[in-house]
């Protein structure tokens, strides 16, 4: 069986985004990026809702034009190359080695799922509600930044019950970003 691993930055105050969408941040120190590197390593497949795809799509691809930064150095090859699913009601079509779900989500990414596929979503409070919702998440992987943004969007849309989560790891990188790891 495989697995969804949910990789996600927020702020101390628990929001993905700031109050007017921004996601500028994030620090990728060389430890934190070394770390994130072997994650998405693992991965067979990256999954994402259409607004973090709109936004990987219109970086990634293009990324050593927009930044000498190493990470995103290091990871755009690996990007453009890794196969990627979007879950859209909207979305008709992606390019970079992606396929577009836009029905029987569920169904799909459990398929997915019982292949033996590791798929890692990448942020996105909506599509990671729906999937916490059918309990197809496995790990969640939070990466706490020592920023405070004051609103914008939470990292967990209203769950609709509770549920517990077992702490497998916490760590601290060398920008003071936290790793909270979790499995369900």
């Amino acid at each position: 069986m495989g697995k969804i691993t949910h990789f996600v930055h927020q702020s101390v105050d628990g929001f993905i985004e700031g109050p007017n969408g921004e996601f500028d941040w994030p620090v990728m120190d060389p430890e934190l990026s070394a770390y994130s590197r072997a994650l998405t390593d693992s991965a067979d497949t990256f999954l994402y809702g259409r607004r973090v795809w709109e936004m990987m799509a219109g970086f990634w691809p293009r990324a050593e034009e927009l930044s000498t930064h190493e990470h995103d150095l290091a990871f755009a090859p690996v990007w453009r190359a890794t196969p990627k699913v979007v879950v859209s009601s909207t979305l008709e079509e992606a390019d970079w080695n992606t396929r577009v779900i836009r029905t029987n989500v569920v169904e799909e990414l459990t398929a997915l799922k019982e292949s033996g596929a590791h798929l890692v979503l990448f942020g996105g409070s909506t599509l990671a509600a729906t999937l916490t919702e059918h309990a197809l998440i496995d790990e969640y992987q939070i990466f706490v930044h020592p920023v405070v943004l004051g609103g914008g969007k939470p990292v967990f849309q209203h769950p609709k019950q509770r549920f517990g989560l077992k702490l497998a790891e916490s760590r601290t990188f060398d920008s003071q970003v936290v790793l909270l790891r979790y499995e369900r």
